[in-house]
């Protein structure tokens, strides 16, 4: 996509809180060029909290965002969504602290998207490239990024579990393949952990419509699995919200390896605090540049 874009028209949606169990709904508007996502409180006099790493507050079990004391919560899988499909510029009306949940997954977003249409502004996108490589990492975990003129994922993850044991995926975002092959995929848990996580005020509003459930067999939901590697796809659904809060497109190869949302967050301050690790480039810059490597 050469330009900005931003919805046509408004998309509603209505759900609970996953940490929270509150019932909470949500309006996305259009908003102008270079307005980014911002998260609008309107059971607090409408206050703004944009989509920036800047105001990164929480990053247990889900990534929060914080100002001036205001909070918005599990931001991760509507911000997926939002990069993945190619909106630039939104107002989301909230009116509790916690996006909903819906059904664990993007899907429910991405079908919102496409209902309401996208539009596109005369302002040309920017996009963020990667110049030197990045790595954050602590004992067995561990995330990277490279230089690469596309945006590359690779999902690493292991699960002592019958159905999930090592998994990996290694793909090109595009909007397409993120619709079919990552936004259906749910967030999961395991059911010997999930009296720990209720006692750290966690999970009140989880249920089988909402989350895969692991016993230590088999999953609980009646209708099993989506994908045969649904963690892994949604653990790069996750990923990808968190990275969306660098603010612009980004052009590298991501590399995680059993990282969560700290490790992501970690991973997106220390671009964000050295310039030198990347460049801000045009579409237009973008496609001149992948020309001239083709030619040579």
């Amino acid at each position: 996509m050469r330009f900005e874009t931003t919805l046509q028209r408004p998309a509603e949606a209505r759900g609970i809180g996953l940490h929270s169990g509150v019932p909470v709904s949500i309006r996305i508007l259009p908003a102008p060029p270079s307005t980014g996502i911002v998260f609008v409180r309107t059971d607090l006099d409408n206050f703004p909290i944009p989509a920036s790493w800047r105001y990164v507050a929480r990053v247990s079990y889900a990534t929060s965002l914080m100002r001036q004391g205001v909070l918005i919560s599990t931001t991760e899988h509507l911000l997926s969504v939002f990069y993945s499909m190619g909106v630039d510029n939104a107002y989301v009306e909230i009116d509790n602290l916690e996006v909903p949940i819906l059904d664990g997954s993007g899907r429910p977003y991405v079908d919102l998207l496409r209902a309401a249409g996208l539009k596109s502004y005369r302002r040309r996108k920017r996009f963020l490239r990667i110049r030197r490589p990045v790595t954050v990492e602590a004992g067995s975990k561990r995330i990277s990024i490279l230089p690469s003129d596309r945006f590359l994922l690779t999902c690493d993850v292991f699960y002592d579990h019958p159905l999930i044991g090592h998994q990996a995926l290694d793909m090109e975002v595009t909007p397409e393949r993120y619709a079919e092959e990552i936004a259906p995929a749910r967030t999961f848990g395991f059911a010997h952990e999930l009296a720990q996580m209720r006692d750290m005020g966690l999970i009140r509003g989880a249920s089988l419509e909402n989350a895969i459930c692991f016993d230590r067999e088999t999953a609980r939901n009646p209708e099993g699995l989506r994908f045969p590697d649904e963690c892994c796809r949604h653990k790069a659904l996750d990923l990808i919200g968190d990275l969306a809060l660098i603010g612009k497109p980004l052009l590298g190869h991501v590399i995680a390896e059993r990282a969560g949302h700290a490790m992501h967050a970690a991973l997106v301050a220390r671009i964000m605090s050295d310039p030198s690790l990347y460049e801000i480039l045009s579409f237009d810059q973008l496609a001149t540049r992948v020309a001239h490597a083709l030619v040579s």
